[in-house]
């Protein structure tokens, strides 16, 4: 079994930084790609960011330029470091890992508010 752990998450002013960390343990043998998603209340869960096993990104069109997913692979550990936050990033963050399959974190949540 894999456990995906969450940490980062908080309380922040807009025009403020966060970064998110996710880390897995069990039973690993190699990680493909890792994500990071969210979801805000009364909306669907969206993709973010996500990170290849070859290191390839893509991002959400709504935080490019202001976010940066990274992933430490001797750790199993993906990151996503915030910056300019905005009140509609307010969110359950969600990371998620594809092993032989999908794995989520338990979320973790971000609010932007002065």
């Amino acid at each position: 079994q894999v456990q995906l752990v969450e940490s980062g998450g908080g309380l922040v002013q807009p025009g403020g930084s966060l970064r998110l960390s996710c880390a897995a343990s069990g039973r690993i043998f190699m990680i493909n790609a890792m994500g990071w998603y969210r979801q805000a209340p009364g909306k669907q869960r969206e993709l973010v960011a996500q990170i290849t096993s070859g290191g390839s990104t893509a991002y959400a069109d709504s935080v490019k330029g202001r976010f940066t997913i990274s992933r430490d692979n001797a750790k199993n550990t993906v990151y996503l470091q915030m910056n300019s936050l905005k009140p509609e990033d307010t969110a359950v963050y969600f990371c998620k890992m594809v092993l032989t399959a999908p794995y989520w974190g338990q979320g973790t949540q971000v609010t932007v508010s002065s």
